[in-house]
């Protein structure tokens, strides 16, 4: 029985029969619907609640971008990944701090894909390290100093802290149980507790607080 309900949005019809087919693989995952514009998906969505959106960013009339800033803010917990062409930061970067929970390109392969969906839509979304990277600089460069001395956030524990770090680094839950040598359920614990410390609703989210308040850095 499908868990999983995702609506793919991309102008192109091959690219939305592609990921349909690719999708449809996993037992878990049912598409419920397709949309060719940001505001298709909308429309959509008024009228029947994915768990997923795989987002195009490129589009006629709303482009992914701005849909997933409207979805965001009026569905919160609708999970978006993007997935696109595109891979420079006049494009990743303002599709994550819009809400996106991940983002991949067209090219990755159809398991990779399907794992996308299932990271997003369980909050365990990871990004690559050059992402992460790039996403913290362009936190940092938009904030000012002092703006960043006056943001807090609640204290974390010291494995917290390790957890936070291999975050940024780009890494899975598996590589971070590796790296600080506990169970995956332990990690998503800590996960867990800091995302319910600082109020924030994914893995995305812990890396734009943590370089708002000035606690990680990419040199």
């Amino acid at each position: 029985m499908p868990e999983i309900r995702v609506l793919i949005v991309d102008d192109d019809p091959l690219v939305r029969s592609a990921l349909s087919h690719f999708v449809s693989r996993d037992a878990e995952i049912e598409v419920i619907g397709e949309a060719e514009s940001g505001l298709e998906a909308i429309a959509f969505v008024e009228q029947d609640i994915p768990d997923v959106i795989m987002m195009d960013v490129q589009m006629p009339e709303m482009n992914g971008i701005e849909a997933t800033a409207a979805i965001a803010q009026r569905w919160p917990d609708i999970r978006i990944l993007a997935v696109t062409t595109l891979e420079g930061s006049d494009t990743v970067l303002p599709m994550l701090s819009a809400g996106a929970s991940g983002y991949m390109l067209k090219d990755s392969s159809a398991e990779s894909i399907r794992a996308g969906v299932r990271e997003v839509y369980n909050g365990a979304s990871s990004l690559s390290p050059r992402i992460a990277s790039m996403l913290v600089k362009h936190v940092r460069e938009t904030e000012s100093a002092a703006a960043r001395q006056t943001d807090q956030l609640a204290p974390l524990t010291e494995r917290e802290r390790e957890v936070l770090h291999c975050l940024t680094q780009g890494m899975s839950n598996a590589e971070i149980a590796r790296a600080i040598i506990v169970s995956e359920g332990t990690v998503k614990a800590h996960l867990g507790s800091i995302m319910s410390k600082w109020q924030v609703r994914d893995r995305v989210q812990i890396i734009v607080a943590a370089a708002h308040a000035g606690l990680v850095n990419f040199g």
